[in-house]
Protein backbone atom coordinates (compact mmCIF):
# COMPACT_ATOMS: atom_id res chain seq x y z
CA UNK A 1 0.00 0.00 0.00
CA UNK A 2 2.92 2.67 0.89
CA UNK A 3 4.36 1.68 -2.34
CA UNK A 4 1.21 2.58 -4.30
CA UNK A 5 0.78 5.67 -2.21
CA UNK A 6 4.68 6.21 -2.91
CA UNK A 7 3.80 6.00 -6.43
CA UNK A 8 0.70 8.25 -6.21
CA UNK A 9 3.22 10.99 -4.48
CA UNK A 10 5.88 10.79 -7.40
CA UNK A 11 3.72 11.31 -10.46
CA UNK A 12 1.69 13.89 -8.64
CA UNK A 13 4.81 15.95 -8.70
CA UNK A 14 6.13 14.76 -12.18
CA UNK A 15 2.55 16.14 -13.46
CA UNK A 16 2.88 19.39 -11.66
CA UNK A 17 5.92 19.99 -13.12
CA UNK A 18 4.71 19.45 -16.67
CA UNK A 19 1.82 21.87 -15.65
CA UNK A 20 4.12 24.53 -14.31
CA UNK A 21 6.24 24.63 -17.18
CA UNK A 22 4.03 24.35 -19.85
CA UNK A 23 2.58 27.21 -19.84
CA UNK A 24 5.83 29.20 -19.56
CA UNK A 25 7.01 27.10 -22.85
CA UNK A 26 3.50 28.61 -24.12
CA UNK A 27 4.36 32.03 -23.10
CA UNK A 28 7.94 31.83 -24.83
CA UNK A 29 5.96 30.34 -27.80
CA UNK A 30 3.87 33.28 -28.04
CA UNK A 31 6.36 35.80 -27.51
CA UNK A 32 8.21 34.59 -30.49
CA UNK A 33 5.48 35.55 -32.33
CA UNK A 34 6.65 39.08 -32.17
CA UNK A 35 10.15 38.40 -33.05
CA UNK A 36 11.55 39.19 -36.69
CA UNK A 37 11.98 36.31 -39.18
CA UNK A 38 14.68 34.27 -38.78
CA UNK A 39 14.63 34.20 -34.86
CA UNK A 40 10.80 33.62 -35.08
CA UNK A 41 10.74 30.89 -37.00
CA UNK A 42 13.65 28.96 -35.29
CA UNK A 43 13.06 29.44 -31.78
CA UNK A 44 9.15 28.86 -32.38
CA UNK A 45 10.87 25.12 -33.82
CA UNK A 46 12.58 24.82 -30.83
CA UNK A 47 9.96 25.43 -28.59
CA UNK A 48 7.08 23.64 -29.94
CA UNK A 49 9.70 20.36 -30.09
CA UNK A 50 10.36 21.29 -25.90
CA UNK A 51 6.71 21.80 -25.69
CA UNK A 52 5.68 17.76 -27.13
CA UNK A 53 8.62 16.04 -25.40
CA UNK A 54 6.93 18.08 -22.06
CA UNK A 55 3.93 17.21 -22.99
CA UNK A 56 3.89 13.46 -24.73
CA UNK A 57 7.08 12.27 -22.38
CA UNK A 58 5.97 13.76 -19.11
CA UNK A 59 2.97 15.28 -18.49
CA UNK A 60 0.62 13.41 -19.84
CA UNK A 61 1.91 9.92 -18.71
CA UNK A 62 1.70 11.26 -15.61
CA UNK A 63 -1.80 12.69 -15.02
CA UNK A 64 -2.90 8.72 -16.14
CA UNK A 65 -0.62 7.13 -13.57
CA UNK A 66 -1.55 10.16 -11.13
CA UNK A 67 -5.53 9.36 -11.43
CA UNK A 68 -4.52 5.13 -11.30
CA UNK A 69 -2.32 4.95 -8.29
CA UNK A 70 -4.41 7.70 -6.68
CA UNK A 71 -7.78 5.73 -7.27
CA UNK A 72 -5.76 2.61 -5.99
CA UNK A 73 -4.81 3.80 -2.94
CA UNK A 74 -8.23 6.08 -2.21
CA UNK A 75 -9.63 1.96 -2.40
CA UNK A 76 -7.09 0.19 -0.35
CA UNK A 77 -6.96 2.80 2.34
CA UNK A 78 -10.68 2.84 2.45
CA UNK A 79 -11.37 6.20 1.52
CA UNK A 80 -13.94 5.82 -0.91
CA UNK A 81 -16.37 4.35 1.85
CA UNK A 82 -15.81 7.67 3.99
CA UNK A 83 -16.21 9.88 0.66
CA UNK A 84 -19.71 11.16 1.89
CA UNK A 85 -19.01 10.65 5.66
CA UNK A 86 -18.49 14.17 7.53
CA UNK A 87 -15.48 12.44 8.28
CA UNK A 88 -14.37 12.38 4.79
CA UNK A 89 -15.61 15.69 3.40
CA UNK A 90 -11.80 17.00 2.85
CA UNK A 91 -11.58 13.84 0.95
CA UNK A 92 -14.57 14.81 -1.01
CA UNK A 93 -13.69 18.54 -1.29
CA UNK A 94 -10.17 17.33 -2.42
CA UNK A 95 -11.47 15.27 -5.63
CA UNK A 96 -13.59 18.07 -6.57
CA UNK A 97 -10.32 20.30 -6.97
CA UNK A 98 -8.69 17.38 -8.71
CA UNK A 99 -11.70 17.07 -11.03
CA UNK A 100 -10.95 20.36 -11.63
CA UNK A 101 -7.28 20.23 -11.82
CA UNK A 102 -8.11 17.83 -14.51
CA UNK A 103 -10.32 20.12 -16.80
CA UNK A 104 -7.59 22.80 -16.34
CA UNK A 105 -4.90 19.96 -18.17
CA UNK A 106 -7.23 19.56 -20.51
CA UNK A 107 -7.63 23.37 -21.05
CA UNK A 108 -3.59 23.30 -21.75
CA UNK A 109 -3.74 20.62 -23.74
CA UNK A 110 -6.04 22.39 -26.21
CA UNK A 111 -4.20 25.44 -25.56
CA UNK A 112 -1.17 23.91 -26.53
CA UNK A 113 -2.44 21.82 -29.94
CA UNK A 114 -3.26 25.20 -31.18
CA UNK A 115 0.18 27.09 -30.49
CA UNK A 116 1.64 24.03 -32.23
CA UNK A 117 -0.63 24.79 -35.69
CA UNK A 118 0.41 28.96 -34.73
CA UNK A 119 -3.02 29.46 -33.79
CA UNK A 120 -2.35 31.96 -31.00
CA UNK A 121 -5.31 33.20 -29.19
CA UNK A 122 -4.64 33.89 -25.53
CA UNK A 123 -1.92 36.85 -25.08
CA UNK A 124 1.16 36.27 -23.15
CA UNK A 125 0.11 38.30 -20.04
CA UNK A 126 -3.06 36.14 -20.04
CA UNK A 127 -1.30 33.03 -19.77
CA UNK A 128 1.15 34.31 -17.22
CA UNK A 129 -2.38 34.24 -15.14
CA UNK A 130 -3.02 30.48 -16.59
CA UNK A 131 0.60 29.40 -15.45
CA UNK A 132 0.04 30.47 -11.70
CA UNK A 133 -3.99 28.68 -11.66
CA UNK A 134 -2.00 25.08 -11.40
CA UNK A 135 -0.84 26.37 -8.09
CA UNK A 136 -3.96 27.44 -6.16
CA UNK A 137 -4.45 23.76 -7.39
CA UNK A 138 -1.72 22.82 -5.67
CA UNK A 139 -1.91 24.79 -2.65
CA UNK A 140 -5.58 23.84 -2.28
CA UNK A 141 -5.10 20.37 -2.67
CA UNK A 142 -2.06 19.74 -0.26
CA UNK A 143 -3.95 21.81 2.35
CA UNK A 144 -7.13 19.25 1.99
CA UNK A 145 -4.76 16.36 2.32
CA UNK A 146 -2.50 17.47 4.78
CA UNK A 147 -4.88 18.89 7.23
CA UNK A 148 -8.24 17.01 6.81
CA UNK A 149 -10.59 17.91 9.05
CA UNK A 150 -8.65 20.40 11.12
CA UNK A 151 -9.09 22.49 8.68
CA UNK A 152 -12.51 25.00 8.85
CA UNK A 153 -14.00 25.29 5.35
CA UNK A 154 -14.43 28.94 6.46
CA UNK A 155 -11.07 29.76 7.11
CA UNK A 156 -9.65 27.47 4.13
CA UNK A 157 -11.33 29.41 1.81
CA UNK A 158 -10.71 32.75 3.11
CA UNK A 159 -6.87 31.83 3.27
CA UNK A 160 -7.43 30.43 -0.59
CA UNK A 161 -8.96 33.88 -2.02
CA UNK A 162 -6.50 36.14 -0.12
CA UNK A 163 -3.42 33.89 -1.57
CA UNK A 164 -5.18 34.03 -5.17
CA UNK A 165 -5.46 38.23 -4.39
CA UNK A 166 -1.73 38.40 -3.30
CA UNK A 167 -0.97 35.76 -6.35
CA UNK A 168 -3.01 38.41 -8.91
CA UNK A 169 -1.52 41.37 -7.13
CA UNK A 170 1.90 40.20 -7.75
CA UNK A 171 1.27 39.54 -11.83
CA UNK A 172 0.19 43.15 -12.38
CA UNK A 173 2.95 44.49 -10.60
CA UNK A 174 5.57 42.02 -12.39
CA UNK A 175 3.35 43.15 -15.88
CA UNK A 176 4.14 47.18 -14.60
CA UNK A 177 7.58 45.85 -13.83
CA UNK A 178 8.24 44.90 -17.28
CA UNK A 179 6.66 47.38 -19.00
CA UNK A 180 9.48 50.34 -17.44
Amino acid sequence: MVYIKALHIIFVVTWFAGLFYMPRLLIYNREAQDKPEPARSILQEQLIIMMKRLWYGITVPSAILTLIFGLATMVKSGWHKLLFQPEGNWLLLKLIFVLFLYIYFIIEHRMFLQQTKGIFKQSSQQLRIWNEIATIFLIAIVMLVVVKQNMSVVWGLTGLILFIIVLMSAIRVYKLLRKK
